[in-house]
């Protein structure tokens, strides 16, 4: 590299003027030496760069036309989204409804005459976030997912337990939308109209109202945090994750239109709810009691339960819509277990299915491993887990054997779920 007339490495070799433009080391800035006495200056370096960065926005303008466009008139209806999802959930009603609505009327508000908020007569209809209670194996993240997979919007799960404040070990909240920008192949337009499911939501409440010498960096501090990219803002988004740095490149993301789906446990919330309710009063007030399902007192959950079991106001207030899932009795883990178009059992036919192999499941089976599921309290991932314990040794040997059918008797069941404890 030289500067003006002081190249001399270029006058050694015979040059000293640019190979591209012709301009002598005394007409231009600088002259940067390469293989074989070749030579370019500064201003040509430049001219270069200006011309790769109209090339990657041209290809960044042809993905997003190419990309497919959710318009106006494809937002299905509320009924339409839930009977959608009764293909591929059992039961949780409730949940279903309020999910239909909440995602309907957010994408109404964001596509009707393509601006970003609808205004009309001065009425500016604000964004919906969701927030669903319920014990694990519910269907949380399979609603979340599948209300995604109808809309073909992109659609991102992150953990709110690897969150923490910035600055300290953990992931910045920014990385929420790092994984939507991944998924939307970074497409800012498609991201920007996407959903994003936190899960373990519950996982980041305060931990305790006294105030202590430490700060609470995964907990309020990530809840912090949170506030302003669930209500709506531009952030400043690593592309490709990870911590923040002055010297980094940022992709500009508008928060907006973003639906923010939180999912949570919430273990212990019931002890919360009961207290609120006054499910053990007595004398004269019992009356109001008795009318209280003791077995599902999530269906009575408020924010203010929320709020009493750690969770800011500020965050609540962010998340209007609340709704909660059932806990899955007997008859709702056998749907679980047969019925949707991704079932358990279909799941199990169609992997022996494609090595030539029928197989079947007596009804007395079906019955065991829905006792078993409900003995360990696992919800719908406990079904997975008894059938995998069930099916290791027949999809091991059945590949080989040759047999075009097998049945699975109870006996067998029982045979194989006995040696799987005795292994643990």
């Amino acid at each position: 590299m030289a500067k003006g007339d002081n190249n001399n490495g270029h006058k050694r070799g015979g040059y000293d003027c640019c190979s591209f433009c012709g301009r002598s080391a005394s007409e231009v800035g600088m002259l940067f030496s390469g293989m074989n006495g070749a030579t370019i200056c500064d201003e040509c370096v430049e001219r270069g760069y200006d011309v790769l960065q109209e090339q990657q926005e041209a290809k960044k303008k042809k993905s997003a036309k190419n990309a497919p466009t959710l318009r106006r008139e494809d937002v299905p209806k509320p009924t339409e989204i839930k009977e959608f999802l009764d293909r591929y959930v059992i039961g949780q009603d409730a949940a279903k409804k309020t999910l239909a609505v909440a995602v309907y009327n957010h994408y109404k508000r964001i596509l009707s005459k393509g601006v970003d908020k609808v205004v009309n007569d001065e009425v500016e209809i604000e964004k919906s976030n969701i927030i669903m209670v319920g014990e694990t194996g519910t269907g949380k993240t399979l609603l979340a997912r599948t209300i995604a997979r109808l809309l073909k919007v992109p659609f991102a799960i992150v953990d709110a337990t690897v969150l923490t404040e910035a600055g300290y070990v953990g992931e910045d909240v920014e990385s929420i939308l790092s994984r939507l920008l991944q998924v939307a192949d970074y497409n800012v337009e498609q991201a920007e109209r996407g959903i994003v499911f936190i899960d373990e939501v519950d996982k980041i409440a305060r931990k305790s109202d006294n105030p202590s010498i430490t700060r609470d960096v995964s907990g309020e501090g990530v809840q912090q945090a949170l506030l302003k990219i669930l209500e709506g803002t531009v952030v400043n988004v690593p592309p490709q994750g990870g911590r923040k740095h002055p010297d980094q490149k940022f992709v500009q993301v508008n928060t907006n239109n973003i639906l923010f789906v939180c999912g949570g446990a919430f273990d212990g919330i019931d002890k919360k709810i009961a207290q609120r309710l006054n499910t053990r009063v007595v004398g004269f007030n019992q009356g109001a009691a008795l009318h209280v399902d003791r077995k599902n007192l999530m269906q009575y959950i408020t924010p203010q339960d929320l709020r009493s079991f750690g969770l800011i106001p500020e965050l609540v207030g962010r998340m209007p819509v609340l709704t909660y899932l059932q806990p899955l009795d007997k008859e709702a883990l056998r749907q679980i277990l047969t019925e949707p178009k991704n079932s358990i059992i279909k799941q199990y036919e169609r992997l022996l299915e494609l090595d030539g192999v029928k197989i079947v499941f007596e009804d007395d089976v079906l019955d065991y491993i829905v006792s078993k599921a409900q003995e360990f309290r696992l919800g719908a991932r406990g079904l997975r887990s008894i059938c995998e314990a069930i099916m290791t040794d027949a999809m091991f040997e059945l590949p080989t054997t040759g047999v075009s059918e097998f049945r699975i008797t109870l006996p067998y069941a029982k045979e194989r779920m006995e040696r799987a404890k005795a292994l643990r």
